[in-house]
């Protein structure tokens, strides 16, 4: 396989991005009583935009796969929409929709409120399997190959790195 190319956010560019979600956000006549970051890549980007909008911040873990970090944590959050809340789910790229998928499953088999769930990414793949209720930008993955590396991401060395742009290879291939 060859080695992607590895695109770096530069923090201006994913400060600028946060502002256009927080605009976004605001405009909207649907708000949240939280957000909630996905971890790992949307705990940074939730947290800016709750700083941003002065919208408490809640999280959640995908990346580990512990059930108590992750789906039980779901299926509370599942029951707060049942009691009216609205949740904003923040995570850095809907690129496969494997994430979004997963959370918005978890949260419907746990009996969620659909309509009081919206998506928040800063990055969203046109040809995703899901849809996003809001990004700051668009990509097409059947163009563009690039793995994006946001800040955060940037303090891990290159070989972890493509570890996780191969984790889904057809999104780069």
């Amino acid at each position: 396989m060859t080695e992607p190319v590895l695109t770096p956010v530069k923090y201006d560019a994913f400060v600028a991005d946060i502002h256009t979600l927080a605009a976004a956000l605001a405009g909207s006549e649907w708000q949240p009583g939280f957000i909630i970051g996905i971890g790992r890549g949307g705990l940074v980007p939730a947290t800016y935009l709750s700083h941003a909008c002065g919208i408490p911040l809640l999280s959640i873990d995908h990346s580990t796969g512990i059930d108590g970090f992750g789906n039980r944590l779901l299926a509370e959050l599942a029951s707060q929409t049942r009691d009216g809340t609205k949740l904003l789910v923040v995570d850095d790229i809907n690129d496969s929709g494997r994430t979004i998928a997963h959370v918005r499953g978890a949260i419907r088999e746990a009996g969620g409120v659909a309509d009081n769930i919206h998506y928040a990414v800063l990055i969203d793949n046109i040809v995703s399997t899901e849809r996003v209720d809001y990004c700051a930008r668009r990509i097409d993955r059947t163009v563009t190959k690039d793995w994006f590396v946001f800040p955060w991401e940037a303090v891990a060395d290159r070989e972890s790195v493509l570890r996780d742009a191969a984790e889904v290879p057809e999104r780069i291939a």
